[in-house]
């Protein structure tokens, strides 16, 4: 596994991929090949160079689908969690190029949902802790390297900004490896930079014995100095409002989380208060909701209810998409497996949603994120050495 770098292509920073926060609605788009699909979309116009909104979008006649595919096809969906790497354990053969029926996720069908990036998720099944947690943690991620080596025309590891979006621009789905759950650590800030050296760039603190329902503590401080320091960010997906308020506090780059939707529309253990969507936009972290019943709701409608509320309360850099495919949960009506995206991009069409606010939601808050852990780090890594801090002492 230790040869996963060795594979990954660096390229420069692509900040200018991504259209700028405060990007008025009425403006020109940038020259740019991942968001030259907006335009056609909300304005029904083909014109490649601006945006003008049209309330409700599809009212001059065009099929909003089509519309949603022509976008998709210019900016393509960074997915925030996919349970495929922990599906295709179980199976004895796979081939996901020419597509593969046990499983919600293959080449085929994220092509045809426009999917760019996707998020692996190296969760393990409960009661696993200690070693047999490390263990089963470095399988996946040895296992997630063999996907990607044996689908070499779809599939490409990606670790920053810039190799996701060059991914994206050689034709290939770009996989970050991540998140993984806390107890892959051992409690082991060691363990945590030889995961990022294998690629982790994604770890959720749920869980921890150090982020408990009372906050972050010393020991759980210095995760968050240490991840920040190697770029790898912090999911708080499940977590306490108290470790949540704590790690938005005290983080230096963007939050994520990775399976959340807004809990005044339905009330998940996961889901996020409002209080706690505000102070996420002021933090510019990064709320993406994920399609799954259980969260979200039976329909694309109520998916796109909680985008509506997740983005009135923190913002529309702030909200994205999780499609949490292959995670053995349910799903709405129309978004069945990754080829679904169309659908839901269809429904904010008609509800009004901006190219600007739509490009955002699908790849450019990916991006933001991504940038921002990797100049963090970057910052960081000049100021301290790697922390030798250890449980026992900060928590014994």
């Amino acid at each position: 596994m230790a040869d996963l770098q060795d594979e990954l292509h660096s390229t420069a920073e692509v900040g200018e991929l991504d259209p700028p926060a405060a990007w008025p609605d009425t403006e020109a788009l940038p020259a740019d090949p991942l968001l030259a699909g907006a335009t056609a979309l909300v304005t029904g116009s083909g014109a490649p160079d601006r945006v003008r909104d049209r309330a409700p979008a599809g009212a001059d006649g065009s099929d909003p689908l089509a519309r949603a595919r022509t976008f998709l096809a210019g900016n393509p969906v960074a997915d925030g969690y996919s349970g495929l790497p922990w599906a295709l354990r179980h199976l004895p053969w796979f081939d996901l190029e020419l597509g593969e029926s046990a499983v919600d996720t293959d080449l085929p069908r994220l092509r045809e949902g426009h999917v760019g990036a996707l998020f692996w998720s190296l969760h393990l099944p409960r009661g696993l802790a200690g070693d047999r947690a490390v263990g089963a943690t470095l399988e996946q991620l040895d296992l997630a390297r063999t996907v990607i080596h044996a689908h070499p025309e779809g599939l490409r590891a990606a670790c920053g900004a810039g190799e996701v979006a060059d991914a994206r621009n050689r034709g290939r789905v770009a996989v970050v490896l991540g998140p993984a759950g806390a107890a892959a650590l051992g409690d082991s800030l060691g363990i945590l930079r030889a995961l990022h050296t294998l690629g982790l760039r994604v770890l959720t603190l749920a869980g921890a014995s150090w982020a408990r329902e009372t906050g972050l503590t010393r020991f759980g401080e210095e995760v968050l100095r240490e991840m920040n320091r190697l770029g790898v960010l912090a999911d708080l997906s499940g977590s306490s409002d108290a470790t949540i308020g704590r790690a938005l506090a005290a983080s230096k780059a963007p939050v994520l989380f990775t399976r959340s939707a807004a809990r005044a529309l339905r009330p998940h253990p996961s889901n996020l208060s409002d209080e706690v969507l505000a102070e996420l936009g002021f933090a510019k972290g990064l709320c993406m909701v994920p399609l799954t019943a259980e969260q979200t709701g039976p329909s694309v409608r109520d998916v796109a209810d909680h985008l509506d509320h997740v983005r009135a309360l923190a913002g529309a850099e702030c909200v994205g998409l999780s499609g949490t495919y292959d995670s053995g949960t349910a799903h709405p009506q129309d978004l069945a497996d990754a080829s679904c995206y169309p659908h839901l991009i269809a429904e904010l069409i008609t509800r009004g949603w901006s190219g600007s606010d739509l490009a955002l939601l699908t790849w450019g808050n990916v991006q933001r994120v991504l940038r921002g852990a990797d100049f963090t780090a970057r910052a960081a890594q000049h100021r301290r050495p790697p922390s030798s801090a250890r449980i026992a002492d900060l928590d014994g």
